[in-house]
């Protein structure tokens, strides 16, 4: 699973999760099959319904043929970096600067499709995506983009609820934690579970931030000495309480 960290304009590093091969492969394939529905409808307008003949005929050709071109184009910069796909498989194009994208940096992207793609048939795309530290083909790494997952794949594991024990022999701490959502205790999790992994400042930085934000949302007024501890306590309240 990789990830990439980005530190935004406002000086706040965040951390993704960045989308796989497979996710990138089944998203172009929802692409090709939305362009080829576009198309269809169009064809079917213009040459059935309307009965178009002669010139128009062939100015028809050409905005039918521009749907196929520009798609991607058009759709990724318009959509805030997806198109029909990415957004079926919860994906999205960002700049790695923490800054937005511009026209540019998607038309970037487009323009090296042909060489990512459709010349090589994918193989250099796929080669680039898998191997890269950022999952990066040629067109993100021209326009300094790549693309990250919306939704997390860390979850709470059946493991994890089992080694929690039952409400008689655990007395929970926080009993506001309860009113938490799902995700926010996933949230909570994979910081946890990030910092753990990757111990540094960033990490320690976004688990202190975290702690006060949770303090906040449950007005938990208390001094936290360990905020690592304190977040795992408030994940096993949550999971006590509610299950």
């Amino acid at each position: 699973m990789k990830s990439i960290e980005i530190k935004t304009a406002q000086n706040v590093r965040l951390e993704y999760e960045l989308a796989s091969l497979r996710e990138r492969i089944l998203a172009f394939l929802l692409d090709l099959l939305a362009m080829g529905l576009a198309t269809l409808v169009l064809s079917l307008i213009f040459n059935g319904i309307l009965g178009v003949t002669g010139t128009l005929e062939i100015v028809t050709s050409i905005i039918t043929g521009s749907v196929i071109l520009f798609y991607s184009l058009a759709l990724e910069y318009f959509n805030n970096g997806q198109s029909v796909g990415k957004k079926l498989m919860k994906i999205q194009v960002i700049k790695i600067t923490g800054d937005k994208a511009t026209f540019y940096d998607y038309f970037g992207r487009w323009i090296f499709r042909m060489l990512d793609i459709y010349f090589s048939f994918g193989a250099i795309a796929s080669i680039l995506i898998a191997s890269s530290s950022r999952a990066q083909r040629i067109g993100d790494i021209v326009s300094n983009t790549s693309v990250i997952k919306l939704e997390s794949s860390v979850y709470l594991s059946l493991n994890d609820i089992l080694k929690i024990q039952s409400r008689e022999t655990y007395q929970p701490v926080y009993a506001q934690a309860k009113h938490l959502a799902e995700d926010d205790v996933i949230l909570i999790k994979s910081t946890i579970d990030r910092f753990k992994k990757y111990n540094n400042h960033a990490h320690a930085e976004a688990v202190d931030q975290l702690t006060d934000r949770i303090k906040s949302v449950l007005e938990i007024r208390d001094s936290i000495p360990d905020n690592v501890k304190f977040l795992q306590t408030v994940i096993n309240d949550y999971i006590v309480l509610t299950r």
